[in-house]
């Protein structure tokens, strides 16, 4: 139907239309070095450091890794560390689909090894069957996120990057949900994938430490999760994205389709969630788009909305909004804690 990163739908802001200019203040972490070996356990070794299980203080702030542990495989290099893979079978939903994870250099430094880091889960463009964008170098945002952190700007984030979909036809995706009849994707992906992340990763506590980003597909998801989610997640950013399931697979489950629209959630008041939502300058009906749905938003829900000058609806615009996203997210989230 489309290429990844390729769907052209509309989109907008709540609460109250903001104007994002000049420096975004943040916290951020300091430096330090990350190598990956080609196959490892979570929790052991080059990209991911040394953890045991265990039970923290009732009041603890931070989430030690609970296990099991899960072998990851090396996926690829960048400059800021190794990308790892693995396939997360799911016990909650019977899932199993890939997932990508990048651990920030600061992770892996012995300075902060009772530290709990704040966790962003991205979600790819197009059907994101069996890849995710996010871990190609087309949008370096691991990079991003290490030069920010090392500047005081972004924190230094785990990055969770799963798949959306187990078929290539986009016309029969799974928009994040769990269809009647399918696969249960919404629940793989809300479920299955922060119990992993969990199980193998020192974490925050609290939905103060996770957020959601994605773009156009990705930006459904993101929206989506965080609406029907708000006990799990704090903020989000749908980068130039559309709120209404548009899936063939939602034939005769009308009810269904629209308890699980973006596009309804945002007016009913029930997440208490902040969020940015993006349009590309240069694409009036994307404008148009997302501006009536952030216009829609009822309180505790609180969008802000942002418009790219002279941004399309391209993976080369998204990659310039790379240090913006992580520097609104650092300001609406928890950072590095090992209280």
């Amino acid at each position: 139907m489309h290429p990844p990163l390729a769907r052209t739908r509309a989109v907008l802001t709540a609460a109250a239309a903001l104007t994002l200019a000049g420096a975004l203040t943040a916290c951020g972490g300091g430096g330090g070095g990350a190598s990956g070996a080609d196959a490892h356990p979570a929790g052991s070794g080059g990209s991911v450091a040394p953890s045991v299980p265990a039970s923290p203080a009732a009041d603890a702030k931070v989430l030690m890794p609970t296990g099991p542990t899960t072998q990851l495989t090396k996926a690829r290099d960048t400059a800021a560390g190794p990308i790892m893979m693995t396939t997360l079978q799911g016990k909650k939903s019977g899932v199993s689909a890939k997932l990508w994870i990048w651990l920030p250099p600061e992770y892996n430094d012995p300075k902060y090894a009772k530290t709990g880091f704040p966790v962003l889960t991205l979600y790819a463009g197009g059907q994101s069957n069996g890849y995710n964008t996010w871990t190609d170098n087309q949008l370096p945002i691991q990079e991003a996120d290490e030069e920010l952190a090392k500047q005081g700007k972004a924190h230094p984030f785990i990055m969770v990057m799963p798949v959306q979909n187990l078929t290539s036809d986009e016309q029969r995706a799974y928009d994040c949900s769990d269809i009647p009849g399918q696969p249960k994707m919404g629940t793989w992906m809300s479920q299955d994938v922060p119990d992993f992340v969990r199980a193998n990763f020192r974490t925050l506590k609290s939905r103060d430490g996770w957020g959601l980003m994605g773009a156009s597909t990705g930006a459904f998801c993101s929206a989506k999760m965080a609406l029907e989610h708000p006990d799990q997640y704090k903020a989000a950013v749908p980068i130039d994205g559309y709120f209404d399931p548009d899936s063939l697979l939602w034939k005769g489950h009308e009810d269904e389709r629209l308890a699980n629209s973006p596009g309804v959630m945002v007016s009913q008041g029930k997440a208490d969630v902040r969020m940015l939502a993006t349009a590309g300058g240069a694409n009036p009906p994307e404008v148009k788009l997302v501006k009536a749905w952030v216009q829609k938003a009822a309180a505790p829900t609180n969008i802000q909305y942002y418009e790219q000058p002279g941004g399309k609806h391209l993976t080369s615009d998204f990659k310039k909004m790379i240090p913006l996203t992580l520097q609104w997210l650092t300001q609406n989230m928890a950072g590095p804690t090992n209280d």
